[in-house]
């Protein structure tokens, strides 16, 4: 799968995430990091405001926000998002699973059956403290329950999903390093 490993250690591939619970049975799983110049307190802002409508994804805005450019800079006004609140991300919302600010913020997606969603999706962002700063450490797990579920999860949402979490990253990674 495309970056599925992508700026990982095998450490970070093979250790828990926060919030790998949520969705234990996970048929995807990829693990993506990078290195942020900023303790997780600084960094930990620019996570928390992320969604559409709001600081959009740092990803690529003609896709995920439709051409509207994500935030460049911590807008107080959308530091409130705490556990449980929904994060719209267009036709459909995130859940903020955990809020646990400066270390952990973890987005979920549950449709369908309680007991058998028909998909079955988490995000999780940790924030681990190192010594150039912040070790951003991502966690994506997915389960889709219908028919030819396991395909779609293999040829597109893991390779789009690492192709857009790679961007988002590197794009975190340089609009924090320019607001010190």
């Amino acid at each position: 799968m495309i970056f599925q490993y992508w700026g990982a250690t095998q450490e970070e591939i093979e250790t828990p995430v926060i919030g790998d619970d949520l969705c234990a049975n996970a048929t995807v799983i990829a693990t993506r990091c990078i290195t942020i110049a900023a303790p997780p307190a600084e960094v930990f802002p620019w996570i928390r405001q992320m969604g559409f409508g709001r600081a959009g994804w740092y990803s690529y805005d003609w896709l995920d926000n439709l051409g509207c450019k994500s935030a460049t800079r911590v807008h107080e006004e959308w530091q409130n998002v705490n556990t449980g609140d929904a994060v719209p991300t267009g036709p459909i919302s995130f859940t903020a699973a955990i809020v646990t600010a400066p270390h952990a913020f973890v987005l979920e997606v549950k449709n369908g059956k309680k007991m058998k969603p028909r998909l079955h999706f988490t995000l999780a962002y940790e924030l681990r403290p190192a010594p150039e700063g912040t070790r951003l450490v991502t966690r994506m797990r997915s389960r889709i329950n219908i028919p030819g579920g396991r395909i779609i999860e293999q040829l597109f949402l893991g390779p789009g999903d690492g192709i857009m979490l790679r961007r988002q990253l590197l794009t975190l990674a340089s609009r924090i390093s320019q607001h010190p």
